[in-house]
């Protein structure tokens, strides 16, 4: 990238909660804090120190089926800066697990105590059930306390090899001098490559959560689409007519026209294999059956009542720029290639993404819509005080959905080891 004096740099590791066993959940999180604890060459304390003196914090992601380590530094401390990085990835000490876990410990708990998030790992149960993508990705007290140094070396042994990793930089770097640079710094290719798991069964089910809180929390969702269907342009246009927009529909009935909900809005997630949909609400239990009742006709209308041209206008202008606001950053480009690399996806210029997003049709956005957000396709997680409060709110969308015989679960908010779930 001309004018930049910095690089981006990331590794990304086809690593995360989607390949962990239950007995193994949230090992893949527990191995990306571990990584900072220090490697062959580098004491505890020593990486971030050596990323504070470059001007550069050093970041870290781990998600359903990708974890991720990266920074932006000037380009004269690209060597140095992939030298650390290198070594945490292929050559961690795995020191200090006992401190590390009371970390990440601390870290579920603050995650059951907020409702607002831990809701759409509820969501992401039910549309998902016992598949491998509906499990927590922060992991459970119970299976993280148990986890032992040999467990994690034998995950980093599967997990952490070249045939799985992907190095992706951008901005003021050299691909040759970067390429020579990493083939010093790695191991000898091997291992197996990430295997995606066989897509889940699509059942509308509902979780509850019963929780003293002043709001009732509530995401309605379903399967969506892998991140290699061509549709996901279109999905990505639909998502923010529907309510990712600071003014789409839900945000204009449920907020502004009825000031049902200050927080209301929809999701889209992408996977190699499927997708998530979804929209989360907050709001008070005496506006909660109101407020689904909003929510299920405008979820209806979205294939009835496809975007118009302003609508649709605005929803691309968005996407587009986005888009190209991301790809303007060295580590919006770096992140785009590591993730497009490591999915097996084609690298497209932002010229050609803007094509395609100015190519979908409304044709296109009805049938999407048809497909994936007709209320009667949807699960329902909640997380509020009283559940058969919560169950009688739902029956102006259950009159919709026909979620009248979805499977019905009820989790104990003290026990999250079977239930709970986690983005």
């Amino acid at each position: 990238m001309e004018n930049v004096r910095s690089v981006a740099l990331g590794f990304f590791i086809g690593s995360g909660s989607a390949v962990e066993t239950d007995e193994q959940a949230g090992i893949s999180h527990l191995l990306e804090h571990m990584l900072f604890r220090g490697t062959e060459r580098y004491g505890p304390g020593e990486i971030d120190r050596a990323f504070d003196a470059m001007g550069s914090t050093l970041h870290a992601e781990t998600d359903r089926e990708i974890t991720s380590f990266y920074a932006r530094v000037l380009d004269h401390h690209v060597e140095h800066a992939l030298d650390a990085m290198a070594q945490m990835v292929w050559a961690p000490s795995l020191r200090d697990l006992d401190s590390e876990r009371e970390v990440v410990l601390e870290e579920i708990a603050a995650y059951e105590d907020d409702p607002q998030e831990r809701v759409f790992d509820l969501l992401g149960e039910a549309v998902f059930g016992r598949h491998p993508l509906g499990r927590a990705v922060i992991g459970h007290a119970e299976t993280v306390a148990a986890m032992e140094v040999e467990d994690l070396r034998a995950y980093h042994a599967a997990r952490y090899v070249p045939t799985n990793i992907v190095v992706a930089a951008a901005g003021a770097v050299d691909h040759d001098a970067l390429t020579a640079m990493v083939a010093t710094a790695s191991p000898p290719g091997g291992g197996s490559v990430y295997c995606t798991p066989t897509p889940p069964t699509a059942d509308a089910r509902v979780r509850f959560m019963a929780k003293d809180t002043e709001q009732y929390h509530v995401c309605i969702g379903g399967m969506g689409i892998p991140y290699t269907d061509d549709r996901r342009f279109a999905l990505c246009l639909l998502d923010n007519v529907l309510g990712a927009l600071a003014y789409s529909r839900l945000f204009e009935e449920v907020r502004e026209r009825r000031g049902l909900a200050y927080s209301v809005y929809s999701f889209e997630s992408l996977y190699s294999s499927t997708g998530e949909i979804g929209v989360y609400v907050g709001t008070r239990p005496e506006n909660l059956a109101e407020t689904l009742n909003v929510i299920a006709n405008e979820l209806g209308r979205l294939a009835d009542d496809p975007p118009a041209d302003e609508e649709l206008s605005r929803s691309r202008e968005n996407a587009k720029g986005k888009l190209v606001l991301s790809l303007e950053s060295p580590i919006g480009r770096m992140g785009d290639l590591g993730h497009c690399v490591i999915g097996g996806m084609p690298i497209l210029s932002p010229d050609q993404v803007m094509e395609r997003i100015d190519a979908v049709s409304v044709g296109q956005l009805r049938e999407l819509a048809s497909e994936l957000y007709r209320p009667s396709s949807l699960s329902v997680a909640g997380i509020g005080a009283d559940e058969q409060a919560f169950m009688g709110a739902l029956e102006p969308l259950g009159a919709k959905s026909g979620l009248d015989d979805a499977s019905v679960d009820a989790v104990d908010g003290r026990d999250s080891i079977d239930q709970g779930v986690v983005r």
